[in-house]
């Protein structure tokens, strides 16, 4: 019973290693995912944050890097004041070392101060740029739906 259990086990580690593309993620070339989060639509944003934690649940923790760059509509996302159940959302992301990186000319055009966001994200002063310069260091782009 043990060897058939064993046997068992071992196939099904097998099939869920080779689901990954070659080469396969690791610590040292982990796979590499940028959001674009642009609309701060709440439907829109849980539908984001959903899809993050899915990713999560597929890849093991060392061998995922995701960072969320928030510009335009987006940003709201990030302030302190923005829908309770979502920042914590946003919280608990960031546990996992989800990056957030608010964008500067966004916060300058809405006149916001760092003070307004939460804590623990980053910042840039263009968002897209960002994500441009992200995307040609090898990050796959997600934009938010």
């Amino acid at each position: 019973m043990k060897k058939i259990i064993l046997i068992v086990l071992l196939a099904i580690f097998s099939y869920a290693q080779s689901k990954f593309s070659e080469p396969q993620p690791t610590f040292d070339n982990p796979r590499k995912v940028v959001y674009s989060l642009y609309v701060g639509d709440l439907e829109t944003v849980e539908h984001t944050i959903g899809s993050m934690y899915n990713i999560l649940k597929e890849y093991p923790a060392e061998s995922l890097k995701i960072v969320v760059v928030a510009y335009g509509k987006g940003l709201r996302v990030l302030k302190k004041d923005y829908d309770k159940k979502t920042l914590e959302r946003v919280k608990s992301l960031m546990e996992y070392d989800v990056e957030f990186i608010a964008c500067k000319n966004t916060m300058e055009t809405m006149k916001w101060k760092e003070s307004d966001f939460i804590d623990g994200i980053g910042f840039t002063q263009a968002g897209i740029v960002e994500v441009i310069e992200k995307q040609k260091d090898g990050y796959i782009g997600i934009t938010a739906y």
